[in-house]
């Protein structure tokens, strides 16, 4: 994996330069001279003037991390119950997971396979392992974070794994598993930046994604940063690279990839916010829910949790422990 995990890296920051178009080196490098023309920003890149949440009805207040206890232990892979959300994804013989392929350790594309590899990808495929017995029996469908909730109200996907933070206005629309991965959202920026934290960004440029909670966390912030809102979070790392941004902030797991890919960057300052991942499903689908966090139930108990973990993230602590609600 070191081999591969070298040349990736390598492969992504020569990627971000070309798609930088007028910025030949990562973010921090040494310049290498020569003027350039307007520097192109991603499509869709908006500087947020009202916070997200300034606009927002807020939601009752809930036990956001609490699911649906399971009903019983795990049917036996390829025998589903009668009737069940389960039993319908067995007989069309595939699951339809929403995940990402721009976030280096979670859900990306493998460059030299072309595959969809990560963290969330391994857990999705847990998931299709255990309806069908053949985790290779999915379908992936590349979803950004603006997408993830209306895919799953419109009936497009199954089940969303994609870096997904539980919390209570999302309980209103779709429903959740037990926490699978505990995150947390910390800054990066450039190694040469004297930012030390999300407190120092007063008045600076911050990226994070439309949709995300680490947009609206950002847009929040005491400090008062100028939060701009991108469909990708590889748009965000392309900003930063051409000094359009001055700062990255999301869950500490994208910053890890980002960093990863580019060396001339740094992660700062403590977790100041809790980034609980939930599976998220239709909210009709109870039934599969409690199948999923009896999967999940087993997963942490097996070693299969920490065996993804460790070959994604590096050596795991104790897995999320689970809540129920009823």
């Amino acid at each position: 994996m070191t081999g591969l995990f070298g040349r990736f890296r390598g492969f992504v920051v020569v990627l971000s330069a070309l798609v930088a178009g007028c910025a030949p080196v990562p973010s921090g490098a040494p310049g290498i001279g020569g003027g350039s023309v307007v520097v192109p920003r991603p499509a869709d890149a908006v500087e947020l003037t009202v916070p997200p949440s300034a606009v927002a009805v807020a939601p009752p207040s809930c036990d956001a991390t609490a699911s649906l206890r399971p009903s019983g232990g795990l049917p036996q892979a390829g025998q589903m119950p009668p009737g069940s959300t389960m039993e319908r994804v067995l007989a069309r013989g595939r699951l339809i997971a929403g995940v990402d392929q721009n976030t280096y350790l979670m859900g990306f594309r493998n460059p030299f396979s072309g595959e969809l590899e990560g963290f969330d990808v391994d857990m999705a495929r847990e998931v299709a392992r255990a309806v069908f017995g053949d985790p290779g029996r999915i379908q992936f469908k590349v979803l950004t974070s603006d997408e993830r909730i209306p895919a799953l109200e419109k009936g497009d996907v199954d089940i969303v794994v994609r870096t997904m933070t539980i919390n209570c206005e999302r309980w209103q629309r779709v429903a959740f598993s037990t926490v699978y991965y505990q995150a947390g959202q910390r800054v990066l920026v450039p190694g040469s930046s004297d930012v030390t934290g999300i407190e120092s960004l007063g008045g600076r440029r911050v990226c994070a994604t439309k949709g995300s909670s680490s947009l609206a966390n950002v847009a929040n912030a005491p400090s008062r940063p100028v939060a701009v809102s991108v469909p990708n979070w590889t748009d965000c790392l392309v900003m930063l690279q051409q000094g359009q941004v001055d700062a990255i902030s999301t869950d500490d797991t994208i910053l890890a990839g980002f960093a990863a890919q580019d060396p001339y960057t740094k992660i700062v300052g403590p977790q100041f916010t809790a980034e609980p991942y939930g599976m998220a499903f239709p909210r009709q689908h109870e039934d599969f829910v409690r199948f999923v966090n009896a999967l999940l139930e087993r997963l942490r108990a097996d070693g299969t949790w920490a065996s993804i973990h460790r070959r994604w993230l590096g050596e795991p602590p104790a897995p999320p422990v689970a809540a129920y609600r009823d």
